[in-house]
């Protein structure tokens, strides 16, 4: 059985929390799901029209976090760390139970995310994964920010900038190639704020569960968190982070490079629904290790399409 072909959970796993906006307690189920049905999340504390696919489609706002909705106006927020988890693990199909409208902050990153699904095991289906290829450079721009999709040969790479004015974080950019780099300093990224901005987000009725123990927070040229980074890109890293999981709502692995300068959840967003808008932008194909080059294999690239 190839290690190419789609892959969900061996065991379900359960995992308490916050959200990290609405402040209220939540439990999430990961479950097993079978082929071709991809990442699908039910809401468990309504009784009908409780299923939402997180595709980019179904984006309903996409400001602080990544909220999906269906047709029937349910949402679930804040899953852009769980799905950039379920990206980096190879997690083709499951189905997740969450009995509250956001998805638990935990830690802020995707660690614990990571160890959940390692601690549920993989199972590999015998059904081909398939791959979106991007075919034709898109580009977006928003005044300062910038952000574009180019083809790639075989691999999926993000070259990512923020600019900010506060003088801790100022400019950062890293550059990562998600199929083949160790991505642990990615999932282990906490999101992050500026103490100024805590004030603007209560008025907003956002961040009700936010803490120093799920977010770093910033003030002037001094980090709150006793602990302080866990690397020295990790605000980059971070956006890195929501950035993998964002593009796991086109709803397959990609093949092409990504480059973005101050961009974040919408803008990401906009391109996917910019690729996605001429069929030419793009092709979907299954990935057979037989047709895969030797190069390719002999180096382990496929880390994360794995």
């Amino acid at each position: 059985m190839s290690v190419l072909n789609q892959k969900t959970i061996e065991n379900s796993v359960v995992v308490d929390g916050i959200g990290l906006h609405t402040g209220k307690k939540v439990r999430m189920r990961i479950n097993p799901s079978a082929p071709n049905t991809g990442i699908v999340f039910k809401r468990t504390d309504l009784k009908e029209k409780n299923f939402i696919i997180p595709s980019v489609f179904n984006v309903s706002n996409a400001t602080y976090c990544t909220t999906v909705s269906n047709e029937f106006g349910t949402s679930v927020s804040t899953i852009e760390h769980l799905m950039g988890a379920l990206f980096g693990k190879g997690i083709d199909n499951a189905l997740i139970e969450i009995d509250s409208q956001e998805v638990p902050i935990l830690d802020g990153s995707a660690k614990e995310f990571v160890k959940l699904i390692d601690r549920a095991g993989i199972k590999i289906s015998d059904v081909p994964i398939k791959i979106i290829k991007i075919e034709n450079k898109v580009t977006l721009k928003d005044n300062e920010k910038f952000i574009s999709m180019e083809p790639s040969k075989i691999s999926l790479d993000i070259d990512f900038e923020i600019k900010y004015e506060n003088s801790l974080i100022g400019n950062q950019r890293n550059q990562v190639k998600v199929y083949e780099d160790d991505l642990k300093e990615i999932y282990n990224s906490r999101t992050f704020c500026l103490y100024e901005d805590i004030e603007k987000l209560k008025s907003m009725n956002l961040a009700n569960g936010g803490s120093l123990s799920n977010a770093i927070v910033v003030k002037d040229n001094k980090i709150l968190n006793e602990s302080g980074l866990r690397n020295n890109k990790e605000f980059v890293n971070h956006k890195i982070l929501d950035c993998i999981g964002d593009l796991y709502l086109s709803g397959y692995k990609i093949i092409g490079k990504l480059v973005c300068s101050q961009g974040g959840h919408k803008l990401t967003n906009q391109i996917l629904r910019k690729v996605f808008e001429d069929k030419s932008n793009f092709s979907i194909i299954e990935i057979k290790e037989k047709s895969l080059p030797h190069y390719f294999l002999n180096r382990n690239a496929l880390k994360s399409i794995a």
